[in-house]
């Protein structure tokens, strides 16, 4: 973690040499692989639990919010990604900016997010295995592909990187297929048929739901100290990956739902094999297909996520915010070994525990607690540190920072509003955590 004490620096340095560090391998292509695959099981399942409360025209709406939302905030958060390159990402920015109390809230929302984000992934991996071979039990295919990528991630970030550039690549070109496959059946009609029960309200309800597009794309900087020449390839990286997402995410939500009766498939966990049984029927060998490679991308971005999830409880637990243990770093492989068993074992509770969109809500919480987080700590290290170099400026500051800040606000707004009980439990838990951090944690000296 980037810390501005001179103390906690020499403690990083010490740290590095009792054990090994991580390994500066990614490129800009790994990097964009790592970012779309974080976000690409979004467009494949998820989202469109949000028709089930706003409609398709509500739901679009939503959805071109969140997109204006997350094009500010890539733009805002890459000056923060660049001038910090620390696998902390959003509480190292808030520690620097504010000291500990505020980074263990933005690390707290940072886990939240990528700890629901794997077991919500999981969950719908079972379900089109299911849809497939129907003796296929949906959880033990879930808890299965814990395993799996658990023992992937553990063997290396360059291997791991290497397989997630090409999974996500087969992702990418089954998305286009798909809307290759559909686009001659799209109506308007259908798109805009069923919508007079939906008002206004519908809009805010369904925003977490659209926020799932593009939920975690702000994970590449969980693996900023394993980049090569981060300064310039970080932005490469998000700026190629939100042009991809904001392309998918559109395309395949308008085409999905103007081909039929969209409420056939506005609570289903596969609504893309269900839309291509809808226009070639169930027993066509594209949908078939299309089910057996749609696994493609919900691999990617659960593969993706573990990445994310593994690194940041590194960087909390290498910075005192969570038991040592945690942050050491397995010595042949050079990867953080225990965080990463550590979050399957939290997943495999979330698989058994909640439901798919109870634990999308709560991963969306989690992230937009995290982009305030990040974009206060932005106008703040602006004041507190001017000359800090920044090898990218965000465009039109504080113009499109703001917009970022005051959008993610409103989602946080929206989200609270119609899941109280979630968003309790949320703030309960972090209570809870921040208070045991207090008393037993151990305290990084405070930035101001």
């Amino acid at each position: 973690m980037v810390e501005s004490s001179t103390d906690s620096a020499s403690t990083h340095a010490d740290e590095s040499t009792s054990q090994p560090g991580l390994r500066k391998v990614i490129t800009t292509a790994q990097l964009w692989s790592i970012a779309v695959g974080m976000v690409i099981s979004g467009e494949y399942f998820g989202w469109n639990y949000g028709w089930a409360v706003a409609g398709t025209i509500g739901f679009l709406v939503a959805t071109l919010v969140v997109t204006v939302m997350y094009l500010a905030f890539i733009f805002s958060y890459t000056e923060l990604t660049t001038s910090i390159p620390d696998a902390g990402g959003p509480f190292s920015y808030a520690n620097r900016a504010f000291g500990s109390t505020a980074a263990f809230i933005a690390g707290f929302a940072t886990l939240v997010d990528f700890l629901m984000a794997p077991p919500a992934i999981a969950a719908a991996l079972g379900a089109y295995a299911n849809f497939l071979h129907p003796e296929l039990p949906v959880l033990g295919v879930a808890m299965a592909t814990y395993v799996v990528f658990i023992t992937i991630n553990i063997l290396g970030i360059k291997e791991s990187a290497n397989f997630s550039m090409i999974i996500t690549v087969l992702a990418v070109v089954e998305l286009l297929v798909f809307m290759a496959l559909v686009a001659p059946s799209y109506q308007t009609r259908n798109f805009v048929a069923h919508n007079e029960s939906y008002g206004a309200g519908g809009v805010f309800a369904a925003l977490p739901f659209a926020i799932w597009f593009y939920l975690a794309i702000e994970g590449v900087a969980m693996v900023a100290e394993e980049v090569k020449n981060p300064k310039k390839t970080i932005p490469r990286g998000y700026l190629l990956s939100i042009g991809t997402l904001v392309f998918l995410a559109l395309g395949t939500m308008i085409l999905t739902a103007g081909v039929g009766d969209w409420r056939l498939l506005s609570k289903i966990d596969y609504p893309l094999p269900e839309t291509l049984a809808m226009v070639w029927g169930r027993n066509s060998p594209w949908s078939k297909v299309f089910a057996s490679l749609g696994l493609f991308g919900l691999i990617a971005s659960f593969h993706c996520n573990t990445i994310g999830y593994s690194r940041q409880i590194f960087a909390l637990a290498r910075s005192g915010y969570l038991p040592g243990f945690l942050a050491k770093v397995n010595r042949r492989f050079q990867t953080p070994h225990w965080a990463l068993i550590w979050g399957g074992i939290i997943g495999f509770i979330a698989l058994f525990s909640g439901t798919t969109g109870d634990i999308i809500i709560l991963s969306a919480l989690g992230a937009v607690v995290m982009y305030i987080s990040s974009m206060v700590s932005l106008f703040k290290l602006r004041q507190k540190e001017p000359d800090l170099e920044r090898p990218f400026i965000a465009p039109f500051y504080p113009y499109i920072p703001a917009i970022a800040l005051l959008l993610s606000c409103v989602c946080l707004v929206a989200i609270v509003y119609y899941n109280v009980w979630l968003s309790v439990i949320f703030a309960g838990l972090l209570a809870v955590s921040l208070a045991l951090f207090r008393v037993i944690g151990i305290r990084l000296p405070d930035s101001r």
